[in-house]
């Protein structure tokens, strides 16, 4: 879903998705979805998802989830850069599809998107954000997975093709190698490939298209979800994000021939 692509009117909101650390826990402060995320995360401790955070406790303002020592946010394109961790990744993204395949609760959910329940057939609650810096990496292994904040109910497709705008990642040869850790620019066909069949995809035909498909729907939901005053999403628009978005799409678009699989 793109949305209306101009420039929403942003409510004057703090922006309250700041986490902080308290001994051995995480407080991630509340949004009014976050029975859904509580909901979600007993699941995945219920079914043995190891990777996951449990929660110990809440309050009116905060959930408290146990803390993942390893290396996660900017220290997650490292790992990521090495095709033994862009297969991990993929096969983790796996992992946690599965865990949730089967899962139906007992009451209504309500997602950051609008969206409702724990899917139905072809659908599952995805992750939402999957990428390396939402992973806590010991060396090239994964031993946590973190940010389900924005679960919502989509396809399994829909979380592949964005954990891949990452992974692959679309992104020019400065970004690569200034920000995100690659030595070299990367070969972006070969880690498609790599990412698909490690996450047990028979073809990468159309993966490219679902990829700039997800960044528009990307953009369209900041949109919508600034125009209806969620702080972060408000923060995004605020701080120019957008103009990102775009200068994203665009080159994604104009540089297809990196990532599509050789035709010849």
């Amino acid at each position: 879903m793109s949305g209306d692509m101009s420039q929403p009117e942003m409510p004057q909101q703090r922006d309250d998705h700041v986490l902080s650390r308290a001994g051995k826990t995480v407080r991630h402060p509340h949004h009014p979805w976050s029975a859904s995320t509580r909901a979600l995360l007993s699941h995945l401790e219920t079914v043995g998802f190891a990777y996951s955070p449990r929660l110990v406790g809440f309050d009116d303002e905060q959930d408290a989830l146990t803390f993942i020592p390893g290396r996660s946010g900017a220290d997650g394109w490292a790992p990521a850069v090495d095709e033994r961790g862009l297969v991990a990744g993929a096969r983790l993204l796996r992992a946690y599809h599965h865990a949730v395949s089967n899962w139906r609760a007992d009451c209504d959910l309500m997602w950051f998107d609008g969206s409702r329940g724990t899917g139905d057939p072809g659908r599952i609650v995805c992750h939402g954000d999957f990428h390396p810096c939402n992973i806590v990496w010991d060396g090239l292994r994964p031993v946590g997975l973190l940010d389900y904040e924005y679960a919502r109910v989509a396809r399994p497709i829909d979380d592949v093709a964005y954990a891949c705008e990452y992974f692959v990642p679309f992104r020019d040869d400065v970004e690569c190698m200034r920000w995100l850790r690659y030595p070299e620019p990367p070969d972006r066909r070969r880690r498609l490939s790599l990412f698909a069949e490690a996450y047990g995809l028979t073809s990468v035909v159309g993966l490219v298209e679902h990829v700039i498909t997800m960044q528009r729907h990307t953009r369209g939901l900041i949109i919508r979800l600034a125009r209806e005053g969620v702080p972060r999403q408000v923060g995004l628009v605020r701080d120019g994000f957008l103009a990102e978005m775009d200068a994203r799409i665009s080159w994604s678009s104009a540089h297809r021939h990196l990532i599509e699989p050789d035709r010849a």
